[in-house]
């Protein structure tokens, strides 16, 4: 969501993996630089939009749902494409966010692998903006470890410390980079 004036530099620095929260504007953006960058989709997915994204994205973080599973097996058994999938998890229980709750996690990534055949690779979570991060943090390594995951996807600019004590193997720090969203 940050205005091509503000990644130029960026990517001009070297910096080769991206994240984006939206499918098509991920694609306006980075259709001639797709060879040269990893790119994340970090955003909700819609299921309207699961084909795009598997045609797009190296990295899917946010899988939440049996539905979105569904359709995203389909697509990569259409498209013969994979990306990294990571499952959401929505460790503070919050309604307003997306993500499986913590005690569905185990059994919706069975479903993933055994009733629809995906390679989950990670977990993501994005802890509640009023609590401590760290249990949080804690919480989805369990769960991570209780699934034989090793990717964890946690932290934001302001918890990315904790986040890496805790064994995230990716953070996303746009804010520290870019500057607040405006």
């Amino acid at each position: 969501m940050q205005p091509w004036e503000a990644v130029a530099p960026v990517l001009a620095a070297g910096q080769r993996v991206f994240g984006e929260n939206r499918v098509q504007e991920a694609q306006g953006r980075w259709t001639e630089w797709r060879g040269e960058i990893e790119l994340r989709l970090i955003g909700p997915l819609q299921t309207n939009k699961a084909a795009e994204a598997v045609a797009f994205f190296d990295v899917i973080e946010t899988l939440d749902r049996e539905k979105l599973a569904r359709v995203l097996a389909e697509e990569i058994g259409k498209q013969g494409r994979s990306p990294g999938l990571y499952v959401q998890v929505n460790t503070g229980e919050e309604p307003q966010k997306a993500g499986v709750i913590p005690t569905e996690t185990d059994a919706f990534i069975a479903a993933c692998r055994g009733t629809y055949g995906l390679t989950v690779e990670g977990l993501m979570c994005i802890p509640p903006a009023a609590e401590p991060a760290g249990p949080h943090f804690a919480l989805l390594g369990k769960i991570a470890a209780r699934n034989g995951l090793a990717k964890l996807s946690m932290g934001m600019s302001d918890d990315f410390e904790t986040a890496i004590a805790f064994g995230a193997t990716s953070v996303r720090v746009g804010s520290a980079v870019f500057g607040a969203r405006s």
